[in-house]
């Protein structure tokens, strides 16, 4: 099992913690030695020996989206439909930038259904609403093998190479709610009009003019 760095250094850390409330003093010690003494990929050994962490059964079970589906991960889902939610990017490369996770775990773009796209454009037209862009891109991607889409407001001209700034659950949360707030007023169907009906012109009503001698 991979882990990002950051996160092991996080995991170390909680480690050493727990040891110094929970320990008795006389293995205090030894136990904060051992911790400290491992390296990476020791620290990982060490969490699944001790069953801190579990051991993905297949590569499925490591997908971060579908993590994030089942709420293991903790998101900011703005909207879903049946096969996809809508959450904020923690991460994003602009104002409003969404991801668009479906709720199966795809692993090409062809599999992408057309309520998985629906929702992309729904939610497409909510930013453009709130947030007033240039445009908005639709740009599908794959992370640990789970097809996505991103839905990327442009306001200058960002791409998916642009650079990204990580948000705080506050600022999500604030996204969230303007989002949210916006309503998206449905195109009104234009009323059929009337057809006018051929008139039929009869003999009675081709009424020639009298003849002037």
């Amino acid at each position: 099992m991979e882990l990002p760095k950051e996160q092991i250094q996080e995991i170390k850390k909680q480690l050493i913690e727990q040891i110094q409330t929970t320990f008795p003093e006389d293995k205090k010690q030894e136990a904060l030695q051992q911790i400290e003494s491992l390296n990476d990929e020791q620290l990982i050994e060490f969490l699944k020996q001790n069953n801190l962490i579990k051991t993905p059964k297949n590569s499925s079970d490591k997908c971060i989206f579908c993590s994030i589906v089942f709420g293991d991960i903790p998101s900011t889902k703005i909207a879903e439909n049946e096969k996809a939610i809508a959450i904020l990017e923690i991460n994003p490369i602009s104002e409003g930038h969404t991801i668009i996770v479906p709720k199966e775990h795809l692993e090409k773009e062809q599999d992408l259904n057309e309520q998985i796209k629906q929702l992309a454009k729904e939610i497409s037209q909510k930013i453009a609403v709130t947030f007033n862009p240039k445009k908005i891109d639709i740009i599908p991607g794959n992370v640990t093998g789970h097809e996505i889409l991103n839905v990327i407001p442009v306001y200058n001209n960002e791409n998916l190479a642009s650079p990204r700034i990580k948000k705080t659950p506050e600022q999500l949360a604030e996204l969230k709610n303007k989002i949210e707030q916006t309503k998206v007023e449905k195109n009104k169907e234009e009323k059929p009009k009337p057809v006018r009906k051929k008139q039929i012109i009869t003999k009675e009503d081709m009424i020639l003019p009298k003849r002037i001698p």
